[in-house]
């Protein structure tokens, strides 16, 4: 027996990529997909299989790998968020051993080829969009939790953006910068509220899209003085605008553009080009949450650029 005490611990299967065709229409010619990338965490009463080796507790990884595709195959996939409510309650409900279950979902998304003289509408291309994200929580003791996010959402200002008034010590050489490039790499979650995962008529993929409207409306009508107030002014805006949101949590790379010398070859560089670096690069973050409401979102289980 160890001397030691064994702490929060979890196990499954990660990475399960899974594609779902829909087939529409009298004919089924009309295709809708879904591309995942789903995992699955247990918790539970797992003591025994970590301290003696006693698997009598545990319910194998693949047997999650075989239930995520029978479930896309059983229910179909709606939405990220709900195939993962789906599939956490599923486990808590049906093992006594688990109390817990954490589901992640990846979905990629894909834009539809039209052909307009053809009647069957099968063909896509990748979108070199974001990636979508949900974490599903499902546990006995504290019920439902949904997360919903996005990463990989590159956007840019060319211009208003300023950035000045800084802190100035013997080790600064950074210059003042009143008309600059302000470009990031967004990673966002936003955490729903109890009735919205609740709710089994939630329209989540309509929510995700109303989510990432304002974030992207507020970058761009922001006038930003420093990368951090336009992080506060996107969470800012899903908060007043999506009424089932709780907290918003950004993730903000700020993707520095440097103005290029050009005065060696005689020319004058007016804002006109610069060199993109691709590191280092400062790190901003944050959480915005309503008042009265405790965040969710843990520090601990964020993962950086």
């Amino acid at each position: 027996m160890s001397k030691h005490v064994l702490a929060q611990n979890q196990y499954g299967k990660a990475e399960n990529r899974i594609v779902t065709v829909t087939r529409k229409g009298n004919d089924g010619a009309w295709h809708e997909i879904r591309d995942l990338n789903v995992s699955v965490a247990l918790r539970g009463e797992y003591r025994d299989v970590h301290l003696t080796g006693d698997n009598g507790n545990c319910l194998p990884t693949d047997t999650t790998k075989n239930t995520i595709y029978a479930f896309a195959k059983e229910h179909g996939v709606d939405s990220p968020e709900a195939f993962g409510i789906l599939l956490a309650k599923h486990f808590v409900s049906s093992q006594a051993v688990i109390h817990e279950a954490q589901i992640r979902v990846e979905e990629f998304a894909w834009e539809r080829i039209s052909v307009p003289s053809r009647k069957e509408q099968h063909s896509f291309a990748r979108k070199g969009q974001e990636v979508r994200t949900a974490q599903i929580t499902y546990s006995e003791t504290t019920g439902l939790q949904v997360l919903s996010g996005l990463k990989d959402l590159t956007v840019m200002n060319s211009t208003n953006s300023e950035f000045h008034g800084f802190i100035k010590d013997e080790y600064t050489t950074l210059q003042e910068a009143y008309d600059r490039i302000l470009a990031t790499k967004v990673t966002a979650r936003w955490a729903n509220s109890a009735s919205a995962a609740a709710n089994p008529e939630h329209d989540w993929d309509a929510s995700y899209a109303k989510v990432r409207r304002h974030m992207l409306e507020a970058f761009a009508e922001t006038y930003s003085y420093s990368l951090q107030q336009t992080l506060h002014a996107m969470a800012d805006r899903v908060l007043d605008h999506v009424s089932t949101v709780n907290e918003v949590r950004l993730n903000l790379p700020n993707k520095h553009h440097f103005l290029v010398d050009l005065e060696p070859f005689g020319l004058k560089n007016d804002n006109e080009v610069y060199f993109a670096a691709d590191r280092m690069y400062g790190l901003i973050e944050g959480t915005v949450h309503r008042q009265g409401v405790q965040p969710v979102i843990a520090t601990s289980d964020w993962i950086t650029a």
